[in-house]
């Protein structure tokens, strides 16, 4: 069984940072692809970032040059980290992580979410 737990969201004033983490436990081989989607109420889920195992990354548009993703391979672990805030960046941010577990199994685990909210 593979848990991941998010941490690291609330609210800040437009222009404010903070930074999301999620961790990863559990029956665990590797971890390939991490990263976060976030929904906006009457939105459509939508990809943030994520990092490949080589540490590639891709960025939506609207968060280029504000949000930084990193991971740390050894701590399961992959961050968020976001400057610049804007009140349309104002979502429920959700981690996942491509994990393949003891059995060789593969899944796409997913954090329980955490609410990040502008205010302008």
């Amino acid at each position: 069984q593979v848990q991941l737990v998010e941490s690291g969201g609330g609210l800040v004033l437009a222009g404010g940072s903070l930074r999301l983490s999620c961790a990863a436990s559990g029956s665990i081989f590797s971890i390939n692809v991490l990263g976060w989607y976030r929904q906006a109420p009457g939105n459509q889920r939508e990809l943030v970032a994520r990092i490949s195992s080589g540490g590639s990354t891709y960025y939506a548009d609207s968060v280029k040059g504000r949000f930084t993703i990193s991971r740390d391979n050894a701590k399961n672990t992959v961050w968020l980290q976001m400057n610049s805030l804007k009140p349309e960046d104002t979502a429920v941010y959700y981690c996942f992580q491509d994990v393949i577990d003891l059995q060789k199994s593969f899944a796409r685990k997913f954090g329980q979410g955490t609410q990040v909210t502008v205010s302008s």
